[in-house]
């Protein structure tokens, strides 16, 4: 059995691997950047091998940590296993809360899902939702703020763990009594004739404007929100077209006099994904929380 001190090198170059920074393993770890450069350096004697070289885009592994890897790796994943045996998370009699980051999408389409799941799988657990900030979700992350986030943007940050759940793609929405747009298709020239409504902003959803850019329909754009809720209440009373994520236009269609188009466009899809800290660095309780995400999410967009 590996000693306290060896298991802590190990998560260090596995977590160093994994991210290729030291101030994300740092992060991850809960420890200061020079800890983990203290940490390099007993690796790098113990191995006898330089095992990671700075380049500008963070640590790149040498041949020797790259044959390293996989084995300390899964030794590291059996043996966090066995120890969390004993602090294993029992999600039938745990009472306990986590917190998590989401779009408005997320809260109008994700978590009703969610919501509905949780009495039967884990009774005792609650949840605090918090407004999603993509600039800033990374760093809550990693100072424990938040447990998981749920993004469309695939975020590229090493710093985090991705877990896909669905490719999502673009409806029209329009008003239920539209007195142009009928059927359950528009073309383009019909769409070159109509008021379009949009969201911009750094909600992650970009390719109903490339749409819109690329066929020259922006000028037709005549306001523009920063919110997908607010649309349906838009375009309901008015002969607005908006594009929006098929999931949720299909809640927004149960709810409002809306109706949804398909379109004659090609849009870059969305891809939703639940972000979550390295699984070396996850509690037991984290690790559930991300497998019951994935479970009761994945596959929803299609």
């Amino acid at each position: 059995m590996m000693r306290e001190f060896d298991l802590n090198l190990v998560r260090t170059f596995v977590l160093l691997y994994e991210t290729r920074s030291v101030t994300a393993t740092a992060e991850s770890m809960h420890v200061t950047q020079p800890t983990i450069s203290y940490g390099l350096l007993k690796l790098r004697r113990r191995f006898s091998d330089e095992l990671f070289r700075r380049s500008g885009n963070g640590l790149v592994p040498t041949t020797t940590a790259r044959e390293l890897y996989r084995p300390l790796q899964s030794a590291l994943v059996e043996i966090e296993s066995a120890v969390s045996g004993a602090h294993s998370f029992d999600p039938a009699s745990a009472r306990t809360s986590f917190t998590l980051c989401l779009s408005d999408l997320g809260e109008v389409s994700l978590l009703p899902v969610l919501m509905a799941a949780l009495p039967s799988r884990a009774p005792g657990v609650t949840l605090t939702v918090r407004p999603l900030d993509v600039v800033n979700a990374v760093d809550q992350l990693g100072r424990g703020e938040i447990d998981a986030f749920i993004a469309s943007p695939p975020l590229s940050s090493q710093r985090v763990r991705r877990v896909p759940l669905f490719s999502e793609g673009y409806v029209g929405m329009v008003a239920a009594d539209h007195p142009r747009l009928r059927g359950k298709r528009a073309d383009l020239a019909a769409l070159a004739g109509e008021r379009h409504i949009a969201v911009f902003g750094p909600a992650g959803h970009e390719g109903p404007r490339r749409a819109l850019e690329a066929h020259g329909l922006l000028d037709r754009v005549v306001l523009e929100v920063t919110r997908f809720s607010t649309l349906p209440y838009l375009v309901q009373d008015s002969e607005l077209v908006a594009m929006v994520p098929r999931l949720v236009g299909r809640v927004f269609t149960a709810e409002h006099r809306v109706r949804l188009l398909e379109l004659p466009m090609e849009i870059e899809p969305a891809q939703v994904s639940v972000y979550a800290r390295h699984r070396h660095t996850c509690t037991p309780a984290q690790q559930w929380l991300v497998e019951f995400m994935h479970a009761e999410l994945a596959g929803l967009g299609q």
